[in-house]
């Protein structure tokens, strides 16, 4: 299955069918080399199968995870799974509920790894099997500046949802506290933005920049 076809400002993205010689690489799809590539995907896995794509992927993905409490259905979900997706976390994890609104990932779930805890505990037995620091981000009295500190190269950022922020179990089960220096007169920032900008700190701390596209 090849997936519907994606739009941006109204015009369907992409390429057209395959011209020329067809490629016998096992990577490509036959659909997608007959009616085109429509999917949002960076020029390099043009005509991929998806299962193609991930494994490359996997191949290059970081080691940081993504976590975010969904206590309350937050919208803000899929434009945390979408941002992992382009910072190329190693997997994003659903904490509380299993369900989450999937738009605002444009379709970019299917090529993130997106794993579910039911509670807080069960993603800190996670961290400490994996040998991740958990690094909460809010606004809390406390917390360390974002700014001033330089993220563990394996940690899992966890997130909480828009308006209370994090729950009190995700901030007992955080081994490092983190806060986005704020200058407006609002309290907090959107947990998507929230999300992007700590995920790109990770990045200037520890990406190779040369594998960038």
């Amino acid at each position: 299955m090849t997936g519907p076809t994606e739009w941006v400002f109204g015009e369907p993205v992409g390429v057209g069918p395959w011209e020329g010689p067809l490629p016998t690489d096992d990577r490509y799809d036959p659909e997608l080399l007959k009616e085109g590539d429509r999917r949002n995907v960076v020029d390099k896995y043009r005509y991929w199968r998806r299962e193609a794509v991930i494994a490359d992927l996997d191949t290059r993905r970081h080691d940081f995870h993504v976590a975010i409490e969904n206590l309350q259905h937050d919208h803000n979900i899929g434009t945390v799974v979408r941002t992992a997706n382009a910072f190329l976390a190693k997997a994003v994890h659903i904490v509380g509920r299993r369900r989450w609104n999937r738009r605002g990932a444009m379709v970019t779930d299917r090529y993130q790894h997106v794993a579910h805890h039911p509670d807080v505990e069960s993603l800190a037995a996670f961290a400490k099997a994996e040998g991740l620091t958990v690094v909460a981000v809010d606004n809390t009295p406390g917390a360390s500046r974002l700014e001033t500190v330089k993220l563990p190269r394996h940690c899992v950022l966890l997130f909480g949802q828009e308006g209370p922020g994090l729950s009190e179990q995700a901030q007992q089960a955080a081994g490092m506290v983190v806060s986005i220096a704020q200058f407006g007169s609002t309290r907090s920032i959107n947990a998507g933005v929230a999300a992007g900008v700590v995920m790109h700190s990770w990045i200037r701390d520890h990406a190779d920049l040369r594998s960038a596209w």
